[in-house]
Formats: structure tokens, C-alpha cells, sequence
């Protein structure tokens, strides 16, 4: 008994199913054909199939590398040229390298190449890559006559990515609103961000989005963690036991009903899966639309629906400096 428990342990792919090259199935009115030689990676197959090959790439996909790399290249570049093109200082400095967006000045308008031009040149083009493997995403599903499912979990993800640096510096009336290109820099933008409009930990649809990140990150570790569990049994082979319960099926939910007394159905954990990651950029990007557009801070408007406790009044009460016209209060 103690050496099958050791033999099930599986943490990762311990047995590789090697067959003949696969092509994949036939298609009709596909637009090309499909690219690559097909061969085997002991090492792929270790975590997922091990066929690696062949691909189709397809106008949308090769559309949307070739704006991809343009706008790789635009970023790099500036930030090479933000270091006086300095090999060294350009990788040691990386991760604290960015392109900012333009300053308020500028609006909306187009500014010049050097005062965030290229900003938005890239975000253009990075825009364009993304939106067009979207399509990508989605014409092959529809090819392969699949849901639609995975391009609209994309799409949950563009929508944040869109609301960030699109949709709502437009209705603020300024790209200075926008997030920059950079690593380090985005997230000190994020942290200058909370502390400007009150802090986002009292934006309602930021703790959803929170609720969703850390609901899907627990649902797939408990889901993989029993599929895992119970691999001894066949659980892996999901979609036959949703329509007909096998031993696999019934330990698993035993074991949730005798540990929580509930337990979802091989069916319905994908939707929780689903709805629950997606729900999360969605909620998000909702959160970030409405700071600064309809709430100023976020602080104030939690202590005014009741939620949040308000600081006693410590010092005399201060006018505000935007009230007085011109300068601050003496």
C-alpha cells in the first residue's frame, strides 16, 4: 500500500503517450495550409504533449508578430536611448527603464516623437498585436468547430488592458492617464495611482476583482490538486466521467462532502474555473474606469456609504487650497 501511495505522488507528467505525427484534423475552407515540422520533445513532454508542431500562423497571426515586434522594438529602443545607448546600463537598469505616455499638456492630441510620441506608436501597434491574435484565437476555434470560450477569456483580459491605456484616458481627456511601458515604472505608476484617488483598497470593484484573483487561484489548486488525487483512478479523463460518473467521480466528490459537504461536478468546476478567472480583469478594469471619472477618492466615498471609519478630528479643521484660488491656506 505504501509503494502505490509513493507511485501516484504525480506532480507532473510521468508517462508519455507516443504515437505517430499527428497531423490534426481535416478542415475545410481552411485559407492555408499548416506550417512546420512536426517532431517530439522529451522535455514538453514532461509538463503537456510532446509533439510540438505543426502551426498555423494564418494572416491574423502573422499580422499581429509583425506588430508585435514593432512595438517591442519602439520600447527597447527608447529605452536604449534613454541610457545614451549603453550596452551595459541598458541591462542593469532594465527593469527600471520606461516609455511614459505625454505629459498633461498634451491632452489628447498627438505630441512630438520624443514627448511621447513614441508612446503612443507603440501602444498602437502593441494594440493592433493583441487585437488581431484575438481574431486569431477566435477564427480557430471557430475552425475547429470548438466553443468560443477561450477568446472571450482573452477578451476579459484585453478589456482591462484597454481600460488602462485606452478607454479611460480618453474620458479623462489626456494620455498622461496612461500607464507606461516599462516594468518597475508601471507598478510605481499603480502605487501613485491608489494613493491619488484615495486608495483603491476602498473601490468596491477592486475587492471583487481580489475576491475573483484569489477565488480562481484556490478553485484550480483544489480542482488539480483532486484530479491529481485521484489520477490512480482515471479522473483525468474528465469529459467521460461527466456524462457517466466513474470511481474517480464519486471519491472525488466524497471526498469534498465529507471535508466541506458540497462538491462540484466534473461539469461544473470548469464553469466556476471560468467565470471566476475572467471575472476578475472584468471587475477590474470596471474598478479603474470608475476612479477618477465618477469617484475622486475612493476613501471619502467609503466613509460617506458607511464603510469606512473616518480619522478623528485631531488638528482644526483646513480649507481646501482649491477653494482659495491661488495658493495654499495661511
Amino acid at each position: 500500500m505504501a509503494l502505490l501511495d509513493l507511485e501516484y505522488q504525480n506532480i507532473f507528467t510521468r508517462v508519455q503517450v507516443r504515437g505517430p505525427a499527428y497531423h490534426g484534423v481535416s478542415i475545410s475552407h481552411e485559407p492555408s495550409d499548416r506550417q512546420g515540422q512536426m517532431r517530439f520533445s522529451h522535455l514538453f513532454g514532461q509538463i503537456g504533449d510532446a509533439q510540438v508542431g505543426p502551426i498555423y500562423l494564418g494572416w491574423t497571426g502573422l499580422i499581429s508578430l509583425i506588430f508585435g515586434f514593432a512595438a517591442f522594438e519602439i520600447i527597447g529602443l527608447n529605452m536604449w536611448a534613454s541610457v545614451g545607448w549603453d550596452p551595459v546600463q541598458f541591462v542593469r537598469q532594465l527593469p527600471w527603464l520606461a516609455l511614459e505616455p505625454p505629459s498633461p499638456a498634451y491632452g489628447l492630441k498627438f505630441p512630438p516623437l520624443a514627448q511621447g510620441g513614441w508612446w503612443l506608436v507603440a501602444g498602437f501597434f502593441l494594440t493592433a498585436s493583441v487585437l488581431m491574435w484575438w481574431v486569431r484565437v477566435y477564427t480557430r476555434a471557430r475552425q475547429l468547430g470548438l466553443g468560443t470560450h477561450t477568446a472571450w477569456a482573452f477578451a476579459a483580459a484585453i478589456w482591462l488592458y484597454l481600460v488602462l491605456g485606452f478607454f479611460r484616458p480618453i474620458l479623462m481627456g489626456s494620455w498622461s492617464e496612461a500607464v507606461p511601458f516599462g516594468i518597475f515604472p508601471h507598478l510605481d505608476w499603480t502605487a501613485a495611482f491608489s494613493i491619488r484617488y484615495g486608495n483603491l483598497f476602498y473601490n468596491p470593484f477592486h475587492a471583487l476583482s481580489i475576491v475573483f484573483l484569489y477565488g480562481s487561484t484556490l478553485l484550480f489548486a483544489m480542482h488539480g490538486a483532486t484530479i491529481l488525487a485521484t489520477g490512480r483512478f482515471g479522473s483525468e479523463r474528465e469529459v467521460e466521467q461527466t456524462l457517466d460518473r466513474g470511481t474517480a467521480h464519486e471519491r472525488c466528490t466524497l471526498f469534498w462532502r465529507w471535508t466541506m459537504g458540497f462538491g462540484a461536478s466534473f461539469e461544473s468546476i470548469h464553469r466556476w474555473l471560468f467565470w471566476f478567472a475572467i471575472l476578475c480583469p472584468i471587475t477590474g478594469g470596471i474598478g479603474i474606469l470608475l476612479t477618477g471619472t465618477v469617484v475622486d477618492n475612493w476613501y471619502l466615498w467609503a466613509i460617506k456609504q458607511g464603510f469606512a471609519p473616518g480619522y478623528p478630528d485631531v488638528y482644526p479643521p483646513q480649507p481646501d487650497p482649491a477653494l482659495l484660488g491661488t495658493g495654499a491656506p495661511r
